[in-house]
């Protein structure tokens, strides 16, 4: 089910519904807390125990933070009505902001598809050792109500230690899903996995 609000009315009570979490059984900030937070999980993890160290013949790549729409700014998942109308899916709830969660994704994803060939920093860490960054947009991460479809959109920006730029647009989609919360959730995470490890293998390259 689908309900419509406004960005700015969301900012306002997200936040503090989320904070309740702790407070549960305690006090109520405008009605119950959600049953479940989303959240994304890498399909492909560096094993435990491994790790990088930099050093000059080893590639070091800081993945930055994103730049996001407003409809992503917020901890809702945003559905697409028509090309005009936005919404936000009832009862779906992110643990942290899209942005956050991707990045994150993408910096393990990396880690595992480069075996420890590269140091890669996903975090607020130091960047001055960083022979490549990646940065960019994630432009879409929500549901498509016309179509029934989960989406993820990332324009990518790759600099190389010499200050070489190279975008690329990255996007994957699956279809036949219901505007319900947990079958969304389940499927914005697999799409944004197929994302992250094309993104990562063009990192890499």
């Amino acid at each position: 089910m689908i309900t419509k609000a406004a960005p700015r009315i969301i900012r306002r009570f997200a936040l503090p519904a989320l904070m309740a979490l702790g407070l549960a059984g305690c006090i109520s900030l405008g009605g119950p807390p959600p049953e479940s937070l989303l959240t994304l999980s890498p399909t492909a993890r560096a094993p435990a125990g491994s790790g990088a160290t930099a050093a000059p013949d080893r590639k070091v790549i800081a993945v930055l933070a994103l730049d996001t729409p407003a409809k992503l700014d917020v901890l809702r998942v945003p559905v697409q009505v028509t090309d005009t109308e936005l919404a936000y899916l009832q009862d779906a709830f992110w643990v942290e902001k899209p942005a956050r969660l991707f990045r994150h994704l993408l910096g393990e994803t990396l880690r595992a598809r480069s075996g420890g060939a590269a140091l890669v920093l996903d975090g607020d860490e130091t960047v001055a050792l960083a022979t490549t960054t990646l940065r960019g947009t994630l432009i879409d991460m929500g549901y498509d109500a016309p179509t029934q479809s989960v989406v993820v959109r990332y324009d990518a920006i790759r600099v190389d230690s010499e200050g070489n730029a190279t975008t690329r647009r990255f996007e994957a989609s699956e279809s036949g899903i219901p505007a319900e919360a947990r079958s969304v959730g389940a499927a914005l995470n697999r799409v944004a996995n197929t994302v992250a490890g094309e993104a990562a293998e063009w990192a890499v390259s």
